[in-house]
């Protein structure tokens, strides 16, 4: 670019545009020493009470172990065993059919409950239900699972008496004290299911959904149920795939209320591996075995985290190259 003022001529060099160039990084501020200094208690406990129990757990799984006594090294006579435990691969049946229930009748109607909330007009209407339906995830978990105890209870239990109230004595039962329906009982525990973190990831991935979509889907006559498979579902994938990851997670974990409500009877009908775990540490004194247990669990939980973080990782690399 040439301009020329009065009897001098200036030479202006050109410019590139800006708006191709890429947005100046922030330098990163970094902390003070004393800054780190105040963390390193919380990292000593975390050591401690954290990562030392799950490493010990780990050594000690190849040991005949007896704590406070001499160890015998057994090498992987633990896992071994472990593969011919007809209670562990019970236990990991019983996962199945919980994980089944987990991403199907568990998801089914949170995802209908969110639908329902975002489809109102009112904006209090949708504070007030959205409120509604989430308080309960304050109540503590023990007290929600004693309460489903006491609906079971075989003589005077809410179920058994509302069926009898209404005529169908017949199908009066001990719920969870029969093997036939204690599974099914306790994954019917917290029914329906609505107060729960599905119904929390569904309605925000809802609310992020922008309002210029659904009224262009409106202006085209799509009917309701056509925007939930052709709008809804699909930009909920993410949603779908993130609750899909932490439902594997999750029901790897499980044993909490069936530890409360069965301890994994009877017959095994209810057994789970984190309980069998249990019963073989505290109640057989199996140290070793449990420890191998419980590795294994270790190991499933924190592959299964790393692909998710992997899948993550790689959608947004992908995102990012698009």
């Amino acid at each position: 670019m040439t301009m020329t003022m009065e009897s001098e001529r200036i030479e202006i060099p050109l410019v590139p545009e800006l708006d191709d160039a890429p947005p100046p990084r922030r330098p990163r501020k970094r902390f003070p020493w004393w800054a780190y200094a105040v963390l390193a208690p919380s990292i000593a406990l975390l050591a401690l009470f954290g990562y030392y129990p799950g490493l010990s757990g780990i050594f000690y799984s190849f040991f005949d172990w007896r704590p406070a006594f001499d160890s015998e090294f057994v090498g992987l006579e633990n896992y071994e065993r472990m593969l011919t435990d007809q209670v562990w691969l019970q236990a990991f049946a019983n996962l199945g059919i919980i994980f089944a229930a987990s991403v199907t009748a568990m998801w089914l109607l949170p995802l209908l409950a969110a639908e329902l909330v975002i489809s109102l007009r009112s904006s209090r209407l949708q504070f007030l239900f959205r409120t509604l339906l989430i308080v309960p995830l304050a109540f503590p978990g023990v007290v929600t699972v004693l309460l489903w105890g006491f609906i079971y209870d075989p003589n005077t239990g809410v179920l058994n008496e509302f069926l009898s109230a209404i005529g169908l004595d017949a199908l009066r039962g001990n719920w969870l004290g029969n093997p036939s329906t204690a599974l099914v009982a306790l994954i019917f525990v917290q029914f329906p299911w609505i107060a729960s973190l599905p119904f929390l990831v569904f309605l925000t991935g809802l609310q992020n959904i922008p309002q210029e979509v659904f009224e262009a889907a409106e202006v085209d006559g799509t009917s309701r149920w056509q925007r939930f498979i052709h709008i809804d579902l699909p930009l909920l994938f993410g949603q779908l795939r993130l609750l899909f990851f932490l439902a594997v997670v999750q029901v790897l974990q499980f044993g909490f209320s069936a530890y409360l409500l069965t301890g994994g009877g009877p017959d095994n009908a209810t057994m789970v591996p984190v309980i069998h775990a249990l019963n073989q540490a505290f109640g057989g004194s199996d140290w070793g075995y449990a420890a191998a247990l419980s590795t294994t669990l270790f190991v499933l939980i924190l592959g299964l985290s790393l692909a998710a973080l992997f899948v993550r990782r790689s959608e947004k690399g992908n995102v990012d190259v698009g």
